[in-house]
């Protein structure tokens, strides 16, 4: 079976219900997220980051620790998520706030879209919001009338497909700064978004 790594990040308390993982899961920490995982009960393997938010008495409890520099061209959260990547994990679940900068958390969002983990299935609970990178073919979860909006990253996205959702695509196109994908609605459970060529941004913000 595909080995599959929860990365936490800093931020704020993750509020959303965490996705399904197997009992094996690797879990590793990107700096002050550490805090987050404990306070989740999760079991941190790893440590990495520059260090320099996470509480020392934390550091010390981390089997593990991977320290880079300050200065680096790198954040914490893309050492981590390169990290469970370099321990074979097919499958990412970032875990992490939604406070703090505006620009941080667009980053992150960007960052799980990154060509670099095309073999790799990513998603996202981010404070109240859940995410997904789709590529081929995703299932996403969420309660009969819940919103999700669909964004196209890194240049137009081909060939969008979907069912389940109030206002359905059919082989359709989305391109970045484009407002079609924004508010769609589930009808069921579970809807499906298949595209061609690139990469869409599924995204179930929080309901308070």
């Amino acid at each position: 079976m595909p080995r599959t790594a929860i990365v936490v990040c800093a931020g704020g308390p993750a509020r959303a219900a965490l996705p399904i993982v197997p009992g094996d899961v690797l879990v590793i920490a990107a700096d002050a997220g550490i805090v987050e995982a404990e306070r989740l009960g999760l079991r941190v393997d790893l440590l990495v980051g520059d260090l320099d938010s996470a509480p020392e008495d934390a550091i010390a409890r981390a089997p593990r620790v991977e320290r880079h520099p300050v200065d680096k061209d790198a954040s914490d959260l893309e050492l981590a998520v390169a990290a469970a990547v370099a321990a074979d994990a097919r499958r990412i679940v970032v875990v992490g706030g939604d406070g703090g900068r505006l620009d941080h958390l667009l980053g992150n969002a960007f960052l799980l879209a990154s060509d670099r983990w095309a073999d790799v299935e990513i998603d996202a609970v981010l404070g109240d919001a859940r995410i997904w990178v789709v590529r081929d073919e995703r299932t996403i979860e969420g309660d009969v009338g819940d919103l999700v909006s669909l964004y196209a990253v890194g240049g137009p996205t081909r060939g969008v497909t979907t069912r389940g959702l109030r206002w359905a695509l059919h082989d359709g196109e989305l391109v970045p700064g484009s407002s079609l994908g924004l508010s769609n609605e589930f009808v069921e459970p579970q809807a499906t978004v298949r595209v061609r060529d690139g990469v869409v941004l599924a995204i179930r913000p929080g309901t308070t």
